[in-house]
């Protein structure tokens, strides 16, 4: 199935409460996994997780990588409505899921986390890679004071999506520089520049709320969850310091950590084939 996969034929869109949500779906069966992408200009469901769609529908699961409201192909959101836990939960339920397993990268595994926190009925597995742990937990994408060199350089191509700046955002979210490519900053652009009220909402946003989260969850309320996590984080990660899974391997109950040495902020990407294997035997076991 893997090879035979594409945006296009796997690109769907289901209306829920209040969204109109698009997702790339593979696989089938009721093991259900969503994927949930982090929050940089150009950033989709397929951008984030088509290395990774194919392998884990292979492996038996039942796979949805979505748009959030605000990026790709899913409607605008204007900061005032900005609540993904509330359109994952409203995503569920009009896909008529009872309960999934959550991968989240960076924004999305923070969503991933409160969403187990205030929705645990809901999360049947909780896997994160590169997630905050919470503003000043250690200090918010860092460990010194203010955004990290990743946060910046995100915000930058944010006011100006052009291919160059995308391509600064590859090389700092990787730490190989051979996944630093023309072809992946012009998709990039492309997909920034096709959905410029995605833009202005997200500068919006962080003019309103001081960064894109809007709400967090809190460690003494993570800590009462009991869903089994697995937190995936690179060693060499520019955006969001690994020492935000440290503390969160620290207050998840029944959780485990997996660092990845020569690895940046796009485990799922850097190191695909391992990264799909640990995440369908997590969820399969």
């Amino acid at each position: 199935m893997s090879d035979q996969l594409s945006e296009s034929s796997t690109s769907r869109f289901v209306q829920t409460k209040e969204w109109n949500i698009h997702y790339n779906e593979a696989g089938e069966g009721d093991r259900h996994v969503v994927l949930l992408h982090g929050s940089g200009p150009g950033a989709t469901g397929w951008s984030n997780f088509k290395q990774n769609l194919g392998a884990l529908a292979d492996a038996g699961l039942h796979v949805y990588a979505v748009d959030m409201p605000g990026w790709g192909k899913s409607e605008t959101c204007p900061p005032d409505r900005l609540d993904h836990v509330e359109v994952a939960v409203q995503l569920l339920d009009a896909l008529g899921i009872d309960k999934a397993a959550f991968v989240g990268n960076s924004m999305g595994g923070i969503t991933t986390l409160r969403l187990a926190v205030e929705h645990p009925d809901r999360v049947s597995h909780i896997i994160t890679m590169g997630p905050g742990s919470g503003p000043g937990a250690p200090k918010l994408f860092s460990a010194q004071d203010g955004p990290s060199e990743g946060m910046k350089i995100l915000v930058q191509a944010y006011r100006d999506p052009s291919p160059e700046n995308m391509k600064k955002i590859v090389e700092v979210m990787t730490f190989d520089a051979r996944f630093v490519t023309d072809e992946l900053a012009q998709e990039r652009a492309a997909n920034a520049q096709a959905y410029p009220e995605h833009l202005e909402n997200y500068l919006a946003a962080t003019a309103k709320f001081g960064g894109i989260i809007p709400k967090w969850f809190s460690l003494a309320d993570l800590a009462k969850v009991e869903i089994p996590a697995l937190l995936i984080h690179g060693r060499d990660d520019r955006v969001v310091s690994y020492e935000h899974s440290m503390q969160l391997v620290a207050t998840l109950k029944n959780s485990r950590m997996v660092l990845l040495a020569r690895c940046g902020h796009w485990a799922q990407v850097e190191h695909a084939e391992p990264f799909n294997r640990m995440v369908a035997e997590f969820v399969t076991a």
